[in-house]
């Protein structure tokens, strides 16, 4: 197990977690030991990625770094958006999912890293992005103050809805039966069988990310030192516990045998790894931290070993079970305005599904060595002058 975090001073950092196997309760610890501090990045770090092999970095260089975990070796770059990386989802080994300020939505082959699809999902930027469970559907929201629905069988956009203001998290639950858009310090939670708002629920401060720790209840972090949970249901705060001394900026939660964690990383430099109890109305107790000295911004946990049985996103010939709720995801609500994606009859938008390898692999499209990019970024440099001084 190991956790992985990027910053502002463009290093990725990792730590390998020791769990303390005779020690109980509350009082049990465990120890992080620094594994590797990685400078690949020109620009500080924005996002970060992880599946049971890699872990993948994206920075506002414009470029995602990959890493293999197993042999701890740096994979190469992938070269393709033309703005801040801004978000970044495996999903199960096989596919990679980006998001950027460019507003493309860029579908990677995980194993041969290759583009499959690159798609123009946001007038504005893309500021997230989340995987239903299924590997069927997919939301994104930017700052076209737009919640797009994607059908990741067809590749193709299915609904848009406008939501008035600009979000900046979008999270599925664990069952995928609901999902909350972030607006500043708002959560509106949206019921996937209705597509309607069940609930709003509001933070003190802005909210800076959200993780599921089951299907209701709901943790939450954002400006300020605090970490909340909150009950999707209720709407009610279960519980709150000071965690760090600034702004907590991201969040990640999983679960091994016997343990339920959740891991934070904050601007204080900070990353602490947490117990959670059985009754969340209870604050976690702190298993784990180590200063980074850095101001942290993104954060992973790799998780050696884990058999992920998401391997890949369906393929286009399988019917999706969800089809009935992408309808209701776009249904026309009091005050809303939803748009049905407009069929454009292009030559290269076939209804081909996402596991299908892309023929036509563009020169800026790949894997990319770190080598190559800086000679490329040296060519591009010496090319804009060159057409400054013949323009002047």
């Amino acid at each position: 197990m190991e956790l992985v975090a990027g910053c502002y001073e463009q290093v990725l950092f990792g730590f390998a977690v020791h769990p303390e196997p005779e020690a109980c309760g509350d009082h049990e610890q465990w120890t992080l030991v620094a594994d590797f501090t990685h400078h690949a990045h020109t620009a500080s770090l924005s996002a970060v990625a992880v599946n049971s092999r890699f872990v993948v970095t994206g920075s506002k260089d414009e470029t995602i770094h990959i890493y293999d975990m197993k042999k701890k070796i740096e994979h190469g770059a992938l070269v393709h958006h033309s703005g801040t990386i801004t978000c970044l989802k495996f999903y199960g080994n096989r596919h990679l999912i980006s998001g950027a300020e460019d507003g493309l939505i860029c579908i990677w082959d995980a194993k041969k890293w290759e583009c499959l699809k690159s798609i123009k999902a946001h007038k504005g930027q893309v500021t997230f992005l989340s995987i239903h469970p299924s590997g069927k559907l997919a939301l994104s929201v930017g700052t076209d103050k737009t919640l797009r629905t994607w059908n990741l069988v067809e590749g193709r956009s299915a609904f848009i809805k406008n939501i008035k203001q600009n979000a900046h998290i979008v999270e599925w639950s664990p069952r995928g039966e609901q999902y909350v858009v972030i607006i500043q310090n708002k959560i509106d939670i949206y019921q996937l069988d209705t597509a309607s708002i069940s609930g709003t629920i509001t933070n003190e401060k802005r909210i800076s990310s959200v993780k599921f720790l089951s299907e209701s209840v709901l943790a939450v972090a954002g400006d300020e030192e605090v970490i909340r949970f909150f009950d999707c249901d209720s709407l009610v705060c279960l519980c709150e516990f000071k965690a760090h001394e600034n702004r907590v900026k991201d969040m990640f939660s999983f679960e091994i045998p016997e343990h339920h964690v959740i891991v934070s990383a904050s601007s204080d430099g900070f990353i602490k790894m947490w117990k959670l109890k059985q009754d969340k109305k209870v604050p976690p107790s702190l298993l784990c931290e180590v200063n980074t000295n850095a101001r942290l911004t993104c954060l992973g946990v790799w998780l050696d070993k884990v058999a992920d049985m998401k391997e890949s996103l369906p393929p286009a010939a399988e019917p999706s079970p969800v089809s009935k709720e992408q309808s209701k995801i776009g249904k026309k609500e009091p005050g809303d305005t939803v748009h049905k994606e407009e069929k454009r009859s292009k030559p290269n938008t076939k209804k081909r599904g996402l596991t299908g390898d892309s023929k036509k692999a563009t020169k800026e499209s790949g894997l990319v060595s770190t080598k190559k990019r800086k000679m490329v970024e040296m060519l591009e440099k010496k090319r804009k002058k060159k057409k400054i001084k013949t323009m002047q």
